[in-house]
């Protein structure tokens, strides 16, 4: 039996070099923090199943945002959710650890996946399982600098950081060779409380600037 291939990461995620990952008690701060986000050039969204209704959420944010944009599902653990995620529309899945069964169900479906990993260990596993890229879990843990580390003699593995990357550090990710960055609050700010979006939509200039003078300074 054909072990199946490896999933690509969308052209999105490529492209924009960052997942803005939408985390909220309150679901009906998702649509207007999605469009502001899109709206400042941001194009592949994570929503978490964390959020209330979040698979009754996405199909509708797919249809209110442009057809350009991927959205993903995050906070994925179990085959049910992985299964329930790809039938919403999910363009991709995240995971916090390495879940071997939803890398192979994701992997099957020909869905790319980011399961969440910290040591060179974690990493390879979630790789050889069949991940498109690992999530560097939690990110701010150990910073840019525990990212090169792990690609000294990984470098073969494109790693995703998230959890807590700060917006002065997406420049350093992306020069260490970073696929991409997640950020949650230091780009959400208050947003997904009923803040300004005004200021949200500053912030993901500056991050998207950030995101090109990382892969400038390469």
């Amino acid at each position: 039996m054909s072990t199946p291939t490896r999933p690509a990461s969308p052209s999105q995620l490529i492209d924009s070099g960052v997942v803005p990952i939408l985390r909220s008690a309150r679901a009906e701060c998702i649509p207007p923090v999605a469009e502001t986000l899109v709206q400042a050039g941001m194009t592949c969204l994570e929503v978490t199943l964390t959020v209330p209704g979040a698979l009754r959420l996405l199909p509708a944010l797919k249809v209110a945002l442009p057809e350009h944009v991927a959205l993903g599902v995050g906070t994925v653990t179990t085959v049910a959710e992985a299964a329930a995620s790809a039938a919403a529309g999910a363009a991709f899945l995240v995971c916090p650890t390495v879940c071997p069964d939803v890398i192979a169900f994701a992997t099957t479906h020909g869905l790319p996946c980011y399961p969440g990993a910290w040591t060179p260990t974690e990493v390879l596993s979630a790789w050889q399982a069949g991940a498109t890229a690992v999530k560097l879990f939690p990110a701010a843990t150990g910073g840019p600098g525990h990212m090169r580390r792990i690609r000294d003699p990984l470098p073969q593995i494109p790693l995703l950081p998230s959890g807590g990357v700060a917006i002065d550090q997406v420049s350093d990710y992306l020069a260490a060779g970073a696929l991409a960055v997640g950020m949650g609050s230091a780009l959400l700010g208050d947003a997904l409380e009923g803040g300004s979006l005004s200021a949200l939509a500053d912030r993901s200039r500056r991050v998207l600037d950030e995101v090109a003078r990382g892969r400038d300074g390469r």
